[in-house]
């Protein structure tokens, strides 16, 4: 019987955005029907994130000020959306998809979501579309309730993962690795473990070089499980990513982190993580290549 690949969506819950916004909402609704036609895969909807499972990370005025809409509109200026009763409901799956997919990667390997990598959010702010660090929130999960003591993050999202970086920058049982545009936003960095900047305009050869060096120092780590999160904004055709990778570029660096992971025998969860090519379909093509990737990693 062939493998499964568990994936967890959350796009049923549609939330209201103003018009022309720059956010690629349709994204997860067209890469869900686009992989949903792959045997490799089982897609489910993703369970809502309980309070208790925020609280082990964000702060809890922030949090329920978030949950009723109560805010200030600063913040969520910041955070880039208008507040509403669905876009609590999505932040909240969203959260809870990346939690079932670590749940999945504990018990068979790997687990994926389709969304998720909110890793701009600190512990008492959001920023950059990220309300609640899913990633921080599943890595507090893996520990206190699963025993995990060890997790590397491996952050190639173009913007670097200044949320998850400033959460466990006292944490030395949490390896952050952030390899991203130098001089794209977050426009005040943060220090992870290990930072990797790159130029604009940097092409496949140089963003290869300076990741492999990066994943065995990742590796070297030891960690128990690894957390990818594969945002696709690399891309030359991004709106907003400033690097110039191609697609089969980009391909090459999922499979360089997956089958490393692979090798290893650690569990793996995939985020979805940025993408914002024009038009959406290369963004589209390219996040289902990063889990097609995974699925022939894994002999699916």
């Amino acid at each position: 019987m062939a493998c499964l690949l568990q994936l967890f969506y959350c796009d049923q819950h549609h939330f209201p955005l103003p018009a022309a916004h720059k956010f690629p909402l349709p994204k997860y609704r067209l890469l869900r029907e686009e992989l949903s036609g792959d045997s490799r895969f089982a897609i489910r909807p993703a369970p809502f994130a309980k309070r208790e499972q925020l609280l082990r990370i964000h702060d809890p005025e922030y949090v329920e000020h978030f949950l009723n809409g109560t805010l200030e509109p600063a913040v969520m200026r910041r955070i880039g959306f208008p507040w509403s009763v669905e876009l609590v409901r999505r932040t909240v799956a969203s959260v809870g998809g990346t939690l079932a997919a670590a749940g999945a990667a504990l018990e068979s390997g790997f687990g994926g979501t389709l969304a998720g990598g909110t890793h701009h959010a600190f512990r008492g702010e959001g920023s950059g579309f990220c309300v609640f660090n899913d990633l921080a929130v599943a890595i507090a999960w893996i520990r206190e309730v699963k025993g995990i003591g060890r997790v590397a993050v491996i952050d190639l999202d173009v913007h670097q993962g200044d949320g998850t970086a400033a959460i466990f920058a006292d944490d030395v049982s949490v390896f952050t690795l952030s390899l991203h545009g130098g001089k794209n936003f977050p426009f005040r960095k943060q220090k992870s473990m290990l930072d990797v900047e790159l130029d604009d305009g940097t092409e496949d050869p140089a963003y290869l070089a300076a990741l492999e060096p990066a994943l065995k120092q990742a590796w070297a780590f030891e960690p128990e499980i690894v957390i990818f999160q594969a945002g696709v904004d690399a891309l030359a055709t991004d709106r907003l990513g400033r690097l110039a990778l191609s697609p089969e570029g980009l391909a090459t660096r999922d499979a360089l982190v997956i089958e490393s992971a692979r090798a290893r025998g650690l569990p793996l969860v995939i985020t979805l993580g940025g993408g914002y090519s024009e038009p959406i379909e290369l963004t589209v093509a390219a996040h289902a290549k990063t889990f097609r990737t995974a699925a022939d990693a894994y002999g699916c």
